[in-house]
């Protein structure tokens, strides 16, 4: 992806997760800036790490007695509690020169874990704050370490390469010189020489597969960037295969057990259903409910909102189809759904009569 579309994703993980982006780019594309952007873009203080300076007392911070107790002063560029909502930028992790720097950092990228805060030896970090790390690619044309598959595990790796349009934009913005915006736009390829592919060989796991659950479930990705990020996850052949499952499964119509027991998930994908699909999920629900003997209480309550979501004639053709089976008429004339069906019921009667 571009750097813009990586200012996307970023804000989008950094705003609504707690997960650990990391930014994997040749030198010069704009992974720092980018970030800078994106952060400042969410009106966030920005702290930069350049951890290839840095050794192992810049992080943890220099031990101290109190009393009987060994502790460790907080670093100076730690964010406090009560410091504006922060980013750490951890730039070049992989350029940390000693190995025990790069252990260190090691639990600081790490995404807490339910219910705990992000940590560095002794220090924790308030929840407010976010981590952001970038690297250059372990291709050879770099004196980078190389990163074993435990830490690029628990981050998401978003690749940048050079793309020529949002150049273009960023250099009118910042006002360049003319002849060299004109000059690189006769020859694009001009404007920088690609290295190697970016592949860190990603594989997934049972933590990359949660993370991909947490970034479905807070993020609105473009569908468009949904390949790029996932695969930066769990890799290119995993995301390829989910996607593909996600879309064919999307053309299914929904089943009555998807909208008994998880109607929340299904319900766009439900009100988006040509009207072949609606009646087949129809008649799915009617078949599934003549062989329920009840309804558990928030079963109950997707099927009135499935119900509810549905045009008014479908709605009166289902509630007339749902009070042939006693358990479910039982639960559509309870008081709480009367906003609901009362309509419906109310049709049917002066039907009858």
């Amino acid at each position: 992806m571009n750097v813009e579309q990586m200012k996307l994703v970023l804000k989008e993980i950094l705003s609504k997760t707690d997960l650990t982006p990391c930014i994997v780019g040749h030198r010069g594309v704009g992974k720092t800036a980018g970030i800078i952007q994106a952060v400042r873009d969410l009106g966030r203080r920005y702290v930069s790490l350049r951890l290839g300076q840095m050794e192992v007392g810049d992080l943890v911070g220099i031990p101290y007695r109190e009393g009987d107790v060994m502790r460790w002063s907080r670093p100076g560029w730690w964010p406090a509690d009560d410091d504006p909502e922060t980013v750490v930028h951890c730039d070049e992790l992989n350029r940390a020169q000693q190995e025990d720097t790069l252990q260190a950092i090691f639990q600081f990228v790490e995404p807490p874990a339910e219910g705990m805060c992000r940590a560095l030896h002794t220090h924790r970090l308030h929840p407010k704050h976010r981590v952001v790390v970038s690297i250059n690619p372990p291709d050879g044309s770099y004196q980078v370490a190389t990163l074993d598959r435990a830490l690029l595990d628990r981050m998401v790796l978003i690749y940048v390469e050079t793309d020529y349009q949002c150049w273009a934009g960023y250099a009118r913005r910042q006002n360049f010189d003319a002849e060299v915006q004109d000059f690189l736009a006769a020859s694009p390829a001009l404007l920088a020489r690609q290295g190697n592919p970016l592949d860190l060989q990603v594989e997934p796991t049972e933590r990359a597969w949660e993370m991909v659950s947490t970034l479905r479930r807070h993020c609105r990705l473009p569908r468009e960037l949904e390949m790029e990020v996932y695969a930066g996850v769990v890799g290119r052949e995993a995301a390829v295969a989910f996607l593909r499952w996600c879309q064919e499964r999307r053309q299914r119509p929904v089943t009555a057990r998807e909208i008994l027991d998880s109607w929340p998930q299904v319900a766009d994908r439900c009100r988006a259903q040509s009207h072949d699909a609606q009646a087949a999920t129809l008649g799915s629900l009617v078949s599934e409910l003549q062989l329920r003997s009840e309804l558990a209480g928030e079963q109950e309550k997707n099927l009135v909102a499935y119900i509810d979501s549905l045009p008014r004639d479908l709605r009166f053709g289902l509630v007339k189809s749902l009070l042939k089976i006693p358990p479910v008429a039982a639960v559509l004339a309870k008081d709480e759904y009367d906003a609901v069906v009362y309509e419906a019921i109310a049709a049917l009667s002066r039907e009858a009569s």
